[in-house]
């Protein structure tokens, strides 16, 4: 695998002058149409969308607060998958920690802190004691996660995660993945808008999440669902 960057370069596009839109992102610039689409469940009336992402990935860690964001206002629209890179082999001890926090049920209240973790705490999660000392010490019981960590589920399914990475033909990191059709990143939506901070591109990545789903279930013939409400804090 090539080396997973923030860099347009490695899904092979080329930046131009024109200025597009987030809200009317255009094919080319701030997604690009797979040239081999992947079949999602047909009978699924939720719009899939799938994150590739690392949890030491710097670029990841942006843009989570405004995907996060998101995927509360898309509320009943979409069913977020995420799919985390081996970057650190077959075994990778972040991957297996995502596959494990989410056979538990316990991404809700553990995903932040993985972050928080390793970019706020520098904890570098690349060894299973690691892992396993850090969940200890963060309220989770050891012996029940070590049953999941070790698990048939949750092997099978870090095995299949550089298939699920070839079969979309990911290469970077943050990467999403809309309908099995349609790619966009933080980094194609920077090329199209020059001169916005990180921050700012990962936020109008959302709002070309918005359109492409938009335009999914307009293609559907279904409309969508209500927004889920959010409160100001």
């Amino acid at each position: 695998m090539r080396s997973l960057r923030f860099a347009l370069a490695a899904i092979g596009l080329i930046a131009t002058t024109a200025f597009a839109s987030p809200s009317n992102p255009e094919l080319g610039k701030e997604f690009i149409a797979l040239a081999s689409p992947v079949p999602v469940q047909p009978d699924s009336k939720k719009v899939e969308v799938i994150e590739f992402f690392m949890y030491h990935c710097p670029h990841c860690n942006v843009l989570e607060p405004a995907l996060e964001e998101w995927v509360k206002k898309q509320g009943d629209n979409i069913n977020l998958r995420r799919v985390h890179f081996l970057y650190y082999g077959p075994n990778d001890p972040e991957a297996h920690l995502y596959l494990t926090l989410e056979a538990m049920g316990k991404l809700g209240e553990m995903h932040a802190k993985v972050f928080r973790a390793i970019h706020v705490d520098r904890v570098r999660m690349n060894k299973d004691e690691v892992v396993l000392d850090w969940v200890a010490r963060n309220g989770v019981d050891k012996a029940k996660f070590l049953e999941y960590w070790n698990s048939f589920g949750v092997l099978t399914k870090l095995k299949r995660q550089a298939q699920l990475t070839s079969t979309y033909k990911v290469d970077s990191a943050p990467t999403l993945i809309v309908d099995g059709r349609y790619m966009t990143s933080p980094a194609m939506v920077s090329a199209a808008n020059p001169g916005k901070s990180e921050a700012e591109s990962s936020k109008m990545t959302t709002q070309v999440l918005d359109a492409l789903v938009a335009k999914v279930i307009k293609d559907r013939g279904a409309k969508p669902a209500a927004a889920a409400k959010t409160t100001s804090k």
